[in-house]
């Protein structure tokens, strides 16, 4: 009723109030001039009304069309927006990759800090232990020159006596003069067995089998071949500490340059460790990552699929309904104006008998169905408007199952375009680290190599160059006393003062 104007709604008022008759003043019906159909107003109201209707539906159509222009112009704004935004959030992204590669290599570097720590902390504790031991092994030797002086000042003593230095001015000439006196004076000269029972005692005390030998002999061969034996032993002695010495330097440079490759080749082969661990991670990530991505865009492209069929299917049915539509309504007003013609062409037949009267076999005079509530005019008019209805819910429906594709259609590009990116950016970043690994593994079987070759160069140097039981400093002071035993012996067979 509130889309009828006043006037129109004054008309029907008017129109249904003819219909009323006051049974008071219905002594005597007049008689009619005419035949006139009362419907004309209401049929030419409604007329005015479609008019008024199609236009506001022109108008409404402009206003949709001009509101769904401004909705795509803001759509493709804020996709420009989205697209934007995804850009800004793959760089974003790229950053955090970077910073999180920063952070693992910073991470392989505390590693290799903190195993180069405790190395090195296990080093000062192995080298400290070496010192005290060294600490320990130089007291020894201090205490073992003690006795050394305290056995050299017993032999100086026992020589320095009159029994040994007067005997030996009294007979050690006559002895020498006389050959065949030999024998008798290696059984019975006390100095030759001094100084044997002396070489004996510093075998026994120094452990060396050199002192043995010479006391073995100094009881049985002439002082002469003792002295002689003796100064080569010394000269030997002297030979052999100058060639462990050039032996030891040369150790020494092998033993250190060995164990500094040893150390490199160590840690290069634990860092190599690390980052091929690293990298199959990183890669194995990368796989399952790439896989979820491609099984992702292969959804998404059989839903865009999908919802194209459906939304073709729904689109070619509601062209149709709507191509119905418009035919049923054209064909209902082509009835409606073959109807108003005959109930305007019957009003004018009528108009030649307005004079004479209604026949006695009929009430009242024949009005047709037009005027009717439930006539035909009126029932066409309102399967016009049902068909008109159905044009333009059908039309709204399609309008908005359109939008939905459009949009659903849109957003599946740009998140099937990500992915995408994201395929190709991580498939480019695994052939990239595909490629560091097989560079790292060639590394690793080198380095491993050249660590492999430098432990055995260590195990061949062991039997020579590594202490194995005795140092190298108590070899040395072990032949300096003998060195200087034998020097002390020679003294006492020459007959000089040692004091």
């Amino acid at each position: 009723m509130n889309l009828i104007p006043d006037s129109a709604k004054k008309t029907i008022d008017l129109f249904l109030q003819q219909g009323e008759v006051d049974e008071s003043l219905a002594v005597s019906a007049p008689e009619a001039n005419a035949y006139e159909f009362q419907s004309s107003g209401v049929v030419e109201m409604l007329e005015k009304l479609l008019d008024k209707f199609v236009d506001e539906r022109t108008t409404l159509q402009k206003e949709e069309m001009n509101s769904k222009h401004a909705f795509d112009m803001l759509m493709q704004d804020l996709n420009a927006q989205i697209d934007q935004a995804t850009r800004d959030r793959g760089s974003k992204a790229e950053n955090k990759a970077k910073t999180l590669q920063a952070k693992a290599d910073a991470t392989g570097d505390l590693t290799d800090t903190t195993t180069t720590k405790a190395a090195d902390s296990k080093y000062l504790g192995d080298l400290t232990a070496t010192c005290e031991t060294k600490a320990s092994d130089f007291e020894s030797r201090q205490q073992l020159r003690a006795d050394e002086i305290v056995a050299i000042e017993k032999a100086i003593e026992i020589i320095s006596s009159g029994a040994v230095a007067g005997n030996a001015g009294k007979h050690l000439p006559s002895m020498l003069q006389k050959g065949s006196a030999l024998a008798q004076l290696r059984s019975s000269s006390t100095t030759q067995n001094r100084v044997a029972q002396y070489l004996s005692a510093q075998a026994k005390k120094l452990n060396s089998r050199v002192f043995a030998a010479i006391a073995e002999h100094a009881t049985d061969d002439p002082f002469n071949k003792v002295k002689k034996m003796i100064k080569d032993l010394i000269v030997r002695l002297m030979e052999e500490a100058n060639e462990e010495a050039e032996h030891k330097g040369w150790c020494d440079t092998e033993l250190s340059t060995n164990e500094q490759t040893r150390k490199e080749k160590t840690e290069a082969v634990e860092t190599l460790h690390a980052e091929i661990d690293q990298l199959e991670a990183s890669i194995a990530k990368l796989t399952e990552d790439i896989s979820e991505l491609t099984k992702a865009v292969a959804e998404l492209d059989a839903a865009m699929a999908t919802a194209t069929k459906l939304r073709t299917e729904e689109k070619a049915k509601n062209t149709e309904t709507i191509s119905d539509s418009e035919e049923a309504q054209t064909a209902v007003a082509q009835a409606l104006t073959v109807l108003k013609e005959f109930y305007a062409k019957a009003a004018e037949a009528t108009a030649f008998v307005q004079q004479k009267a209604e026949p006695e076999i009929f009430d009242s005079a024949y009005k047709g169905m037009g005027a009717e509530g439930g006539g035909v005019v009126g029932m066409l008019e309102v399967i016009e408007s049902d068909f008109a209805r159905l044009e333009s819910d059908t039309k709204a429906s399609e309008a908005s199952s359109q939008k939905e594709y459009d949009e659903f259609t849109t957003d599946s590009k740009v998140d099937k375009s990500s992915k995408s990116a994201d395929i190709e950016h991580k498939t480019a970043k695994k052939q990239d680290e595909s490629q560091a690994l097989t560079t790292k593994n060639g590394d690793l079987e080198g380095t491993q190599k050249e660590l492999d070759a430098a432990l055995a160069y260590f195990d061949k140097l062991k039997p020579s160059c590594v202490d194995s039981g005795v140092s190298y400093e108590d070899r040395v002071a072990r032949r300096k006393e003998e060195i200087e035993s034998l020097q002390e012996a020679l003294k006492i067979l020459n007959g000089e003062d040692i004091a």
